[in-house]
């Protein structure tokens, strides 16, 4: 993931939850948190408890955040945040608790009053992580057309380009989807496994190969005893859940995006 784009996903989330952006710009970004969402990323319960108790006027914070160091204006103070920072995978938990699935329709002038079909897209926001004693994610970002299952990748960013309302607009009606949502997700889903499995593995065969090197060091550690001591077979497990090449999926967020067709 970019820092662009974590910029881009960033300016959604906030704005989607009803924050105003009081300083956007290349690199950088500050935020008047909503009630809701300053309880839900600034840590203060005390602070809401002690509030909603004596009734006072809340208050909620201001979050600074640079993404990206070398585009901020310098005298910018902020929290740097990337794909790796824990501050981003807590609003990527908040995205999942708050709007885990939304329902968009696309608005567009009309005027000769003719109705506008409106074709149902399933999208996706997914992680995918490469899971050894190193781990290495990424987002993708895939979208379903649930008539014709025209598969668009970076569907994101496909969406930026369009004018989402969450009520259908006038002059417009929606066509019936003939994929299910389940369907559907089960579609993108082996989407994605067919391009896992034409990327190389060596990532993978170099894990493998240092789980191998520390099996012989254990193995050696504890000599040819015919009867291996608990803590031996306590730290081979160990090694094997250090070491074990995996890959997991999950979904972060998704939604029913009614657009005018393109494919």
């Amino acid at each position: 993931m970019q820092q662009r784009e974590i910029h881009q996903f960033l300016e959604r989330y906030f704005t989607a939850n009803g924050c105003e952006l009081v300083a956007n710009g290349e690199g950088y970004m500050t935020v008047q948190l909503t009630i809701d969402l300053d309880k839900e990323l600034m840590n203060r319960p005390f602070y809401w408890h002690y509030l909603e108790k004596t009734g006072g006027t809340p208050n909620p914070m201001t979050l600074s955040l640079v993404t990206d160091g070398e585009k901020a204006p310098e005298d910018f103070k902020g929290e740097l945040i990337h794909f790796g920072s824990p501050r981003l995978h807590q609003i990527f938990r908040s995205t999942r608790n708050l709007a885990g699935y939304i329902r968009l329709y696309e608005e567009r002038m009309n005027f000769n009053g003719q109705q506008v079909p409106l074709h149902p897209w399933l999208g996706l926001n997914i992680k995918i992580s490469h899971v050894t004693n190193l781990k290495k994610d990424r987002i993708e970002s895939i979208g379903l057309n649930l008539i014709n299952g025209h598969i668009q990748e970076d569907f994101h960013n496909h969406l930026l380009s369009r004018r989402l309302t969450p009520k259908i607009p006038d002059f417009s009606f929606t066509l019936t989807p003939i994929i299910k949502p389940q369907s559907g997700i089960n579609r993108i889903q082996g989407y994605l496994l067919n391009g896992i499995e034409q990327e190389s593995f060596s990532w993978a065969d170099e894990a493998r190969k240092r789980w191998e090197e520390d099996l012989d060091l254990l193995s050696h550690f504890y000599g040819d005893h015919e009867e291996k001591p608990e803590s031996y077979h306590l730290e081979k497990q160990a090694l094997k859940e250090q070491y074990e090449p995996n890959i997991t999926i999950d979904i972060i967020n998704g939604g029913i995006f009614y657009l005018q067709n393109t494919h």
